[in-house]
């Protein structure tokens, strides 16, 4: 056996490395996000904090604060991210195309109008939410069902443009409904929502999400080798035995669950959804066994980054909404110079 061989790290390491070291950070980052906040914790502190926590999750300021406040929070913080990115993931391989959004279909607008109706009409957080997850779904449903109806050559076309087209109207439902509502405690209600933000995130945000999320990703880990098929041909993939029509649905009800769920708890967030997948098939390729829990990590660690910072960069705290487009546009200028490769 020659020395390059020997010293050559296993095959299995060299898949697995990647993710291991994005679950690492992401619990460094993490950790750090739990000492972070108008009331600061050193290392120290949080580990003590955590300990006694244990054995009584109300033990002093710091220990209610920690439990009742900061863990759930950074638990929907991190679930979202992941949502968003395993979201954009989905489509981007359902359409092949890298500049895909997990938005494409109306599932933000569709939930935007949903929790800004609720809220108009004076519905309570729990309502708002629901009503903000009804929409994103019924959003896609509609676009599903008229892209169904339209006569196309790319039925894959057909369906984002009908999906920009239908996010459009609803857009326009939602200026209408800020229009009507009432300036002085509505309005900006509906403004806040639509910048997004964990503030009000609990642990029943956190058990609201989990469900949905866990349930998309594990449909769409399930499939995954199928959904590597729907890169070739059409004839091609049904000749190997995968019947597209029926997974391309599977996919799209997936990425919609998760999409849904994640807007529902936090609002609009923009632009992890379509930066996160890019990053993550730059590391480890176009597989989708690898790249969907790459996504998913990554993604994770990025929305509680943004998230500490926007908890501690001012005395306000800054919508998450506003970093990330922040972060987005460059990394999307960057992402249009390389989009003239197949990344595919």
């Amino acid at each position: 056996m020659s020395a390059a061989v020997v010293q050559s790290p296993p095959r299995r390491w060299r898949r697995i490395a990647p993710f291991s070291i994005a679950l690492a950070a992401l619990v460094v980052i993490a950790f750090v996000s739990i000492g972070v906040g108008r009331y600061p914790l050193s290392p120290g502190e949080v580990l003590g904090v955590l300990w006694s926590g244990l054995h009584d999750a109300t033990e002093g300021t710091a220990g209610a604060i920690v439990w009742q406040i900061r863990l759930p929070r950074i638990g929907v913080a991190a679930l979202v991210g992941a949502a968003l990115s395993v979201a954009g993931a989905a489509f981007q391989h359902l359409f092949r195309n890298p500049l895909v959004a997990p938005d494409t279909l109306g599932v933000s607008a569709g939930a935007a109008l949903g929790a800004v109706l609720a809220i108009v009409f004076g519905a309570r957080l729990v309502a708002i939410e629901a009503a903000a997850f009804a929409g994103g779904l019924g959003a896609v449903g509609i676009v599903m069902l008229v892209a169904h109806r339209l006569p196309a050559r790319d039925p894959l076309v057909t369906l984002i443009l009908t999906g920009v087209v239908v996010a459009s109207l609803l857009g326009a439902g939602i200026s209408l409904a800020k229009t009507i509502a009432d300036p002085y405690n509505e309005l900006p209600a509906i403004t806040f929502w639509l910048m997004g933000s964990f503030a009000s995130s609990t642990y029943r945000e956190l058990v609201a999400i989990v469900i949905p999320v866990v349930l998309a990703c594990g449909a769409l880990l399930a499939l995954a080798w199928r959904i590597d098929l729907l890169a070739l041909a059409e004839d091609e993939a049904r000749a190997l035995g995968v019947r597209t029509t029926a997974l391309r649905l599977v996919v799209i009800a997936s990425a919609t669950l998760a999409t849904a769920a994640a807007v529902a708890v936090s609002g609009i967030i923009g632009w992890v959804g379509l930066i996160v997948p890019h990053m993550a098939r730059l590391i480890v390729g176009p597989a989708f066994a690898r790249l969907l829990p790459l996504a998913a990590v990554l993604g994770a660690g990025l929305m509680l980054a943004i998230d500490s910072v926007a908890r501690a960069s001012l005395a306000v705290e800054v919508p998450p909404g506003i970093l990330t487009a922040v972060i987005g546009t460059p990394a999307f200028i960057a992402l249009l110079a390389r989009a003239r490769r197949d990344l595919f």
